[in-house]
């Protein structure tokens, strides 16, 4: 009998892998406390503005939302300054990322570019669509190759993808760097800029491109309210691209993809300057802290623009991995990324980068 569950060009497609949950943990080593620093989650959790008009509108959830989140779509685009015909709300930014494929690909003949060690969500795509894939190296720095994927552009590539700052290694691409790669592509190639840490950038200006979005009819910009707003669990981010663009995914896409609570979750935590702040602040602090204390114990850590920092233990980084688990820390080893010798680890509050900190250097203590 032949199987029909999978087409045949998919069936070696390798899943993304998400990161290990506090709950699993807690029952594997018989923990009453984790700290998870794995999946780049908001240090201080939920903010309590979002918690009360959560409870507001919980009694609502029978109801329908609003096709396309209008009401998101139109204070989005207040607070990033571009048209709100330019503004696609999504269940998560993946949900763009999915729906540019399904718009833009040609099976059998589009392809895309990006870099290795990136985010499989692309790849994920372009398999799904049947496109091909074209992945550009890395320096030993593990610099972002701009130069290098203009020139793997031909008339077939459909799009090309930056993350920036970059998922794992927390570098960044400058604003006047993505606008030349954005100025040099084939026609009808969109520079596809995925900003889920830009909120972590500093100084802002000098990062992102969407200061100067009326100057581009190529961009896509790809933002999440997962990270810096602490709402990973109710899945929401958007897409700012051109207005024909974000008219045809609309056009193409199912009804209802950001659910009632997620949309007015995500119109409270715009308004909530402190709390967004206060995050800002945690991580920053972190930041610093991680960068300047790994190498005391022996680590090498890449400089970052996010959120996280990726690091080389002296030891082998799936054996810190483990020790680190039974000691009720969860961080993200890197071998699904191809970077099997090193580890990302998020900021937490103040107190678990400390706890943290003191857990890794007994583990590399012996």
């Amino acid at each position: 009998m032949r199987d029909f569950s999978v087409r045949p060009e998919i069936r070696d497609f390798s899943p993304y892998t998400p990161g290990l949950t506090i709950e699993r943990i807690k029952e594997l080593y018989g923990l009453d406390t984790v700290i998870k620093l794995a999946s780049n989650e908001n240090p201080l959790g939920v903010s309590p503005v979002v918690r009360k008009v959560l409870a507001q509108h919980a009694a609502r959830v029978f109801r329908y939302p609003e096709n396309h989140s209008p009401r998101l779509v139109e204070a989005i685009a207040r607070a990033v300054g571009v048209p709100s015909e330019c503004v696609v709300a999504g269940n998560g930014s993946d949900e763009i990322i999915d729906m540019l494929f399904r718009i833009r690909a040609v099976p059998g003949k589009s392809n895309v570019i990006c870099y290795e060690h990136s985010f499989s969500m692309y790849r994920m795509c372009a398999k799904l669509s049947g496109v091909e894939y074209r992945e550009v190296p890395r320096g030993a720095a593990f610099e972002l190759p701009l130069d290098a994927m203009a020139e793997a552009a031909d008339e077939n590539t459909i799009m090309v993808f930056v993350t920036s700052p970059d998922n794992p290694t927390g570098q960044a691409a400058s604003a006047e760097d993505l606008s030349v790669l954005a100025g040099v592509l084939p026609p009808d190639c969109l520079l596809v800029v995925d900003e889920a840490y830009i909120d972590f950038v500093w100084p802002p200006e000098s990062y992102t491109p969407v200061q100067a979005f009326d100057r581009f009819e190529n961009l896509v910009v790809l933002r999440t309210f997962s990270k810096a707003y602490g709402l990973a669990g109710l899945r929401v981010g958007y897409g700012l691209m051109p207005a024909q663009v974000a008219a045809h995914m609309k056009n193409s896409r199912i009804p209802f993809t950001v659910n009632l609570l997620a949309e007015e979750a995500a119109l409270a935590a715009l308004d909530d300057d402190t709390f967004y702040n206060e995050t800002l602040a945690t991580v920053m602090r972190g930041r610093e802290f991680f960068l300047n204390e790994l190498p005391r114990i022996g680590c090498r850590v890449w400089p970052s623009q996010a959120n996280f920092v990726m690091f080389e233990p002296p030891m082998p980084a799936r054996q810190v991995f483990e020790s680190l688990l039974e000691r009720g820390f969860i961080v993200r080893p890197l071998a699904s990324f191809g970077l099997g010798e090193y580890i990302r680890v998020n900021m937490g509050t103040d107190a678990e980068n400390r706890a943290f900190f003191a857990a890794l250097a007994e583990v590399l203590d012996g």
